[in-house]
């Protein structure tokens, strides 16, 4: 109080200025003006200072107090406490738990999927590939028919097509089918059949005859899709056989039934322990060996494709091995104009097939 007070006198003496306007009114501040003075310094000095200093006080008690978080509460007991439901806009605030239950709700189709295991055995999967079968008469166990299947009309002729073979048909949960498929396309139906019967090089020389052919060489390509492929355009040209390694290599397979269109059962295919050796034997025979490479001089455009040859490609991440390279009499490529490194090998055995069968059309075809 006394700060206030001599603050008032000095006011009154005026301040620290000398001269000051309020030195010039001392003797003539009303009473009660000064009464007003007194209280607002009161006010300014005292009391404002302790206020702000509380203020301060509580508010650093809130930031340094531990934070406090409610307990989870089941959904159960939040819905009997009367708050409203949660909402699909509201699933990300959902509790963790209550989010483990929402994903544990998937569609029961899906956890069937994961729960039925494959069946063991040998399966062409896909209506085509099916439809071929049975036309070849290759032996059929028995087909595996996804459940409703006879409201689709295509499916139930193939299925009349199996009944009228004698083929025991089979109906199973659409998930058995999804669990055997390699790429999801079986389009209800996959078949059971027996170990492929893989053939012998002799049987694909006795299939070449001894006019042009073509024998397609597999240097331990691995991938189950780009042998099927391949097999599809050399039986699409009239190749007679292809040969491929009896280890870590790609063979006849659900997943290359499928993309060979059943071209699998329309052509010779020889497994054999050693390509090397299997080379020999078609030179042997007379056959020319030509090796695909990305580092041949010249283009396929100029290669000798006329009359018995034999293609070799390489496996989609090495190429052509060296001991198999060493067996080839020339080396071949596409040619390219584009920036794209090159193309698959499947799609690069397409392209050298269709032109050996150009080069070779005349006397194979009757054409000039």
């Amino acid at each position: 109080m006394s700060t206030v007070r001599g603050a008032a006198d000095c006011l009154e003496r005026g301040g620290h200025r000398p001269g000051g306007h309020a030195r010039r009114l001392k003797g003539k501040v009303p009473w009660l003006g000064r009464s007003i003075l007194v209280r607002y310094l009161f006010k300014e000095a005292v009391l404002w200072p302790t206020i702000a200093s509380v203020r301060l006080v509580a508010a650093s008690k809130l930031l340094l107090a531990p934070a406090r978080f409610p307990a989870k509460t089941p959904a159960a007991h939040i819905l009997n406490a009367g708050s409203r439901p949660i909402r699909r806009n509201d699933r990300a605030a959902a509790p963790k738990g209550q989010r483990d239950r929402t994903q544990a709700a998937r569609p029961q189709r899906d956890r069937n999927r994961d729960a039925v295991q494959a069946p063991k055995g040998e399966f062409i999967e896909g209506r085509r590939a099916a439809a071929e079968a049975l036309r070849t008469g290759f032996p059929i166990k028995c087909a595996l028919i996804a459940e409703g299947g006879e409201r689709d009309a295509a499916l139930s002729r193939l299925v009349d097509d199996l009944n009228a073979a004698g083929v025991r048909i089979k109906y199973v949960p659409r998930a058995q089918l999804d669990a055997l498929s390699s790429h999801g396309a079986h389009q209800g139906i996959a078949l059971e059949v027996g170990n492929f019967p893989y053939a012998d090089v002799a049987d694909i020389l006795d299939r070449a005859g001894d006019g042009p052919a073509l024998v397609v060489v597999l240097d331990h390509v691995t991938d189950d899709g780009n042998f099927g492929a391949i097999v599809r355009s050399a039986e699409v040209v009239g190749a007679a056989g292809v040969v491929i390694a009896n280890k870590r290599a790609a063979g006849v397979t659900v997943g290359s039934y499928k993309t060979s269109a059943g071209a699998v059962m329309h052509l010779s295919i020889a497994q054999v322990p050693n390509i090397a050796r299997a080379l020999d034997d078609l030179k042997a025979a007379g056959f020319w060996v030509g090796g695909a490479s990305e580092h041949a001089e010249g283009s396929c455009w100029d290669a000798p494709f006329e009359g018995r040859v034999a293609l070799v490609m390489g496996s989609e991440g090495d190429g052509i091995s060296r001991l198999v390279l060493e067996k080839c009499d020339f080396l071949t490529k596409l040619p390219q104009r584009g920036m794209t490194e090159s193309l698959n090998v499947a799609q690069a055995t397409t392209a050298l097939c269709f032109e050996w069968l150009r080069r070779n059309a005349g006397e194979l075809m009757g054409e000039e």
